[in-house]
């Protein structure tokens, strides 16, 4: 360099990010770039608070290969109405759905203890595509237990099966069952906004509740439900198969799948019980043995 000459400054050019594509809220690796596999996302409406069971259950399960989920964990705050607090949480989780384009939503409630080979078997359902609603089998907390599967309303629990069957039924629960996003975002297009605890989402499940006067008594009356089974019927009556490209669905009377070899348990959160304490005989004689489901319930 000559004597009096000042070097000229050169600007650092940064260097130009590689277009990652649009991957919304999600994380991105830089050893790992491009859209990931938005395939399953699992929602676990729940208080905060799961027994240890529950745990292992949740997080003891065999993971496929090649595989690929989301965990969302929506906690309910316990001023939200009793039987708005679980579809709150439904309605946050399927705004992830949405949003992330998942191809599937995994519903799995905080007192369901679902076999370890539950994922695998659920996996299947994945790659076959050969139904958009799959649901385990689990009984009601009572003594006698009864199974939470329904055909038809007002006539009681669905009892024509066997442990290990495939059934197909019109009323399915939330506590492990598999839905097809499609059927997520068909839903999300026709319900109506409305906001939790700040966040902006939409009633694509809901827990009907309302009072009023029987004009034709005069007497005050109130009706109420559950969010999964007013779902159920609210996929049959507004034609969401249809939508959401699944038609054959459309036309079947019991368009809900029901594999009863994913035999999930039923904990009390307080006490630690594990319901049905005893498997009812009736239940037994399918391709699940006496002796496996014994195993199943002491696993």
């Amino acid at each position: 360099m000559k004597k009096g000459v000042k070097k000229k400054a050169v600007k650092a050019v940064p260097k130009k990010k590689k277009d990652l594509g649009n991957l919304g809220p999600y994380p991105v690796l830089e050893n790992n770039p491009g859209k990931w596999t938005n395939r399953l996302v699992i929602g676990t409406p729940t208080l905060g608070t799961v027994r240890m069971e529950w745990t292992q259950a949740r997080f003891g399960q065999t993971i496929p290969t090649n595989f690929s989920l989301v965990d969302v964990h929506q906690y309910c705050h316990s001023y939200a109405p009793l039987g708005y607090q679980i579809a709150d949480a439904e309605n946050l989780t399927a705004k992830v759905v949405v949003e992330g384009n998942f191809e599937w939503f995994l519903s799995w409630e905080d007192d369901n203890l679902p076999p370890l080979d539950a994922l695998v078997k659920i996996n299947e359902y994945m790659i076959t595509k050969k139904a958009p609603i799959v649901a385990g089998v689990y009984f009601t907390k009572s003594e006698p237990p009864e199974p939470i599967i329904y055909r038809g309303q007002g006539v009681g629990y669905y009892a024509d099966w066997k442990l290990g069957e495939k059934i197909w039924v019109d009323g399915v629960p939330f506590g492990f069952t598999l839905i097809h996003g499609d059927i997520i975002r068909a839903l999300w297009e026709e319900s109506e906004e409305y906001i939790v605890n700040g966040t902006v989402t939409r009633r694509v499940f809901d827990a009907p509740s309302e009072s009023y006067i029987d004009p034709l008594t005069g007497g005050w009356m109130n009706s109420a439900g559950t969010s999964d089974l007013a779902w159920c019927k609210r996929m049959m009556t507004d034609n969401i198969f249809v939508k959401a490209g699944w038609p054959e669905f459309q036309k079947k009377k019991y368009p809900y799948l029901v594999d009863t070899s994913i035999f999930v348990k039923h904990i009390d959160r307080n006490t630690g019980t594990i319901y049905p304490v005893k498997l009812p005989e009736k239940f037994l004689k399918g391709e699940i043995t006496f002796k496996d489901a014994l195993d199943i319930m002491i696993s």
